[in-house]
């Protein structure tokens, strides 16, 4: 609980600390000639934003909200459980050089797929992880990788599958928050264990 309560701490420090800002303009942009969009909750946007940008083919991630009942959340709402929104990261991507089932495939690795009610030190149904598909065959793609994690594993999946809705952009502070605050970033999650509990979960193949 010290931990956790730590941890708190640095993220509400760090947030009050940045310069104002509020969430940007939502509704879907124009994308690049080409490029497609999905979208992923996977607990703490710092760490999804930081984990997909690295992809080769991905051409930007944003992190923000989706999922919930109100429009232009603000962090602190978001947080406090009131908004219906998760955390979660838009992925832009040439799907000439990265897949839909391989974003999928990475998505499930960068997770806790058998803890619904967060992940890893981030509680609460704000961080629960999630897929938001956009159309019936993402909807597809996204049940068939859970169901072989789920026979991988010999048990039932706690992340789900919904329909894509509006997407709200965070707080320009939250944007590339692991390469704009690299100390903070890497304190966060080495303390959140994130990575120690992937490697418990996926072995060899966790982050990847």
């Amino acid at each position: 609980m010290r931990l956790i309560a730590s941890l708190a701490a640095l993220i509400l420090a760090a947030c009050s600390e940045a310069p104002a800002g509020s969430a940007q303009q939502a509704g879907e942009r124009a994308l690049p000639d080409g490029a497609e969009r999905a979208v992923f909750a996977a607990g703490c946007f710092w760490c999804g934003d930081s984990d997909f940008a690295r992809l080769e083919g991905v051409i930007e991630t944003v992190s923000g909200y989706t999922g919930g009942h109100v429009d232009y959340p603000e962090y602190r709402q978001v947080v406090n459980g009131n908004t219906g929104h998760v955390e979660a990261v838009e992925v832009i991507y040439d799907p000439a050089a990265i897949s839909y089932d391989q974003l999928l495939h990475f998505y499930w690795r960068n997770v806790d797929p058998f803890d619904g009610r967060g992940q890893f030190c981030d509680r609460g149904p704000m961080y629960a992880p999630f897929i938001f598909t956009g159309n019936e065959a993402e909807r597809e793609a996204a049940q068939r990788s859970a169901r072989e994690v789920e026979e991988r594993f010999g048990r039932e999946v706690a992340v789900g599958i919904r329909d894509a809705e509006r997407f709200w952009p965070a707080e320009d502070y939250h944007q590339d928050y692991a390469s704009e605050n690299p100390v903070a970033y890497q304190r966060y999650r080495l303390g959140c264990r994130r990575d120690e509990r992937l490697r418990q979960i996926w072995g060899e193949e966790a982050g990847g």
